[in-house]
């Protein structure tokens, strides 16, 4: 190692100790969320994940110029006003982003522009690790609450079943559902997009084609969700009310989840067979005057 890349490594770990100190509590507040929230339990493999894409871009860190950007002295003000607007508005959120933005000034500063680029995918990817706004979650949770229970709705008119739906609550003959943020789906679709990136990271080279595998994870974990919202109704008339509740409440969502998993690999199969379908279509040579 050269002198100057041994002295770079020495002010990074300088600043990575200052970093820790500065936020510990953010941390540690994160990695608490994780453990009590299980729409962010996936957090703990989020962290691993990112640190396995920077490794398996080593080689390529090794082998790019050391360029310090000025740049980076920037981006690290610019996050370190956002932790502190954090800090005064009592805002988890924006504490947390910002120590993302803290990491990448650091490293665009003491490395530069080219490692910056390489390392860009995982420092995004840690994005994933941190919990949306109340304001935002619940933006998107009611509305995923009204689709699961307009299906569920559905279902049972179909089976010929009487139902009133009121808001989120399926009223049957026998007792109430009631479609909770927990039913929401946005747990699931959290984690399926998580796992779609990853499936997309290791299986294509192409962003276009891992972007419309992350896509696809939506319309799946929505679909899923509304299934499972369905079945429960159906389960809960046709066989027990035990089945909207307890153990195979839980059950049917874990199975949920695997059928929707495997079919974000059906997405990914068909995107990556389509492509080489269109690669061994033979190209016609033009006519000469055509």
């Amino acid at each position: 190692m050269t002198p100057h890349r041994t002295r770079n490594l020495v002010i990074v770990c300088a600043l990575a100790a200052v970093v820790l100190w500065l936020y510990g509590g953010v941390v540690s507040s994160l990695v608490r969320q994780w453990a009590s929230d299980d729409n962010y339990s996936h957090g703990f493999f989020v962290v691993p994940l990112a640190l396995f894409f920077a490794w398996e871009r080593r080689d390529a860190l090794r082998k790019a110029p050391l360029r310090p950007s000025v740049a980076g002295l920037l981006l690290l003000g610019v996050s370190l006003l956002i932790f502190v607007a954090g800090r005064l508005g009592a805002e988890l959120f924006l504490t947390r982003v910002s120590l993302i933005g803290v990491v990448g000034g650091i490293l665009l500063f003491v490395w530069g522009r080219d490692q910056f680029r390489i390392l860009f995918f995982p420092l995004a990817f840690l994005i994933l690790m941190i919990p949306l706004p109340a304001i935002i979650f619940n933006q998107i949770a009611f509305p995923l609450q009204l689709v699961a229970s307009r299906a569920g709705e559905a279902a049972l008119n179909v089976a010929g079943i009487p139902v009133l739906r009121e808001g989120n609550v399926l009223q049957l003959p026998t007792r109430p559902i009631e479609v909770a943020e927990a039913c929401s789906g946005i747990r699931s679709l959290v984690s399926l997009l998580t796992l779609a990136i990853v499936l997309g990271y290791f299986t294509e080279r192409r962003l276009a084609k891992r972007v419309l595998i992350a896509l696809s994870a939506v319309p799946i974990a929505i679909l899923a969700n509304a299934a499972r919202v369905a079945g429960t109704g159906l389960a809960s008339e046709l066989v027990s009310p035990a089945a909207a509740e307890g153990f195979f409440h839980t059950f049917s969502g874990w199975l949920v989840f695997v059928v929707a998993f495997a079919g974000l690999l059906a997405v990914q199969r068909i995107i990556s067979r389509g492509d080489r379908a269109l690669a061994a279509v033979p190209i016609q040579p033009r006519e000469a005057g055509a």
